[in-house]
């Protein structure tokens, strides 16, 4: 790997953590609990778990330069990481989600302006 790609992969990440704190930020402010924050699970990374009133939400974060740019970020493969990740996260962890579960997209812009975007697609999306 070079040293120009490792310091892309640096930024990246770094991009990435401060999207996702701007995300858990947005979520603690409307009411809900971050039960988990970049999650591992066997089918992938969860970036954010939030529960609130029994409806438990996976999140995934996008940041970009613009809320528009951030929209367009998660293809197929990305939502279908996500849905494995919730499917295992919940086997090991029963007993949330009594009120239903969903898959929100946050958007994170630049100039950390972020939008949520509420159930923003289902299992049979794909």
């Amino acid at each position: 790997m070079t040293e120009a790609r490792r310091q892309r992969g640096s930024r990246a990440a770094a991009t990435g953590v401060g999207a996702e704190a701007i995300a858990a930020q947005l979520l603690t402010a409307e009411g809900w609990v971050v039960l988990a924050r970049r999650a591992r699970t066997p089918a992938g990374e969860i970036d954010l778990i939030a529960e609130r009133d029994g409806l438990l939400v996976f999140i995934e974060v996008k940041a970009r330069p613009s809320l528009v740019e951030a929209a367009y970020a998660l293809g197929p493969r990305q939502r279908a990481r996500l849905i494995g990740g919730a499917e295992a996260w919940l086997a090991a962890n029963p007993g949330h989600g009594v009120a239903g579960m969903r898959f929100d997209v946050i958007l994170v812009a630049g100039d950390s302006s972020a939008r949520r975007v509420a159930d923003a697609f289902r299992i049979g999306d794909l």
